[in-house]
């Protein structure tokens, strides 16, 4: 029986990459001049300081930019709150990986509301999608990518 596994994951060399491209196009940037603001990527997290909560935006918003060039979904993107600390301001940027339940079962219902002849299990972080035919399978990754769940999916281990 034809089957694929709905996943969402995010490539960290990719991240690592554009957190660089950030570091270096914030050097340049004329309104960071004489600001002393950073970013930084320790393990999963990205942190960001600067000297103004505006700046923090701005840096976010070149991240974000950076990692639209490198081809990272930015929904992943998880911003915390910002916390002030004397004369600085921080924020963390989280990645979310996986499937959790909540939208697991949002898509579940999704995929058996559309009448498609699959089947869908949730083993973990991911789904199971099983059907009989390729083109039933198909038909469920094309309503995967149109629903907005606020979640960047992909599909792997297809096999026929």
């Amino acid at each position: 029986m034809p089957s694929f596994d709905i996943v969402s994951e995010i490539d960290l060399i990719e991240v690592k990459n554009a957190v660089d491209n950030t570091s270096r196009e914030l050097g340049t940037r004329y309104d960071f001049r004489g600001v002393k603001a950073s970013i930084a990527l320790n393990k999963e997290v990205v942190k960001i300081e600067a000297e103004a909560d505006m700046q923090i935006n701005a840096l976010r918003d070149m991240l974000r930019a950076n990692l639209a060039k490198r081809g990272v979904d930015t929904r992943a993107m998880d911003a915390e709150k910002c916390d002030q600390s004397g004369k600085f301001w921080s924020q963390n940027v989280k990645f979310k990986v996986g499937v959790d339940q909540p939208t697991a079962k949002k898509l579940v219902k999704q995929i058996k509301d559309s009448k498609i002849k699959v089947q869908v299990s949730i083993q973990g972080d991911q789904l199971r999608v099983t059907g009989k035919k390729r083109d039933d399978l198909q038909q469920a990754m094309r309503l995967v990518k149109e629903c907005d769940l606020g979640m960047g999916f992909q599909f792997n281990n297809f096999k026929d």
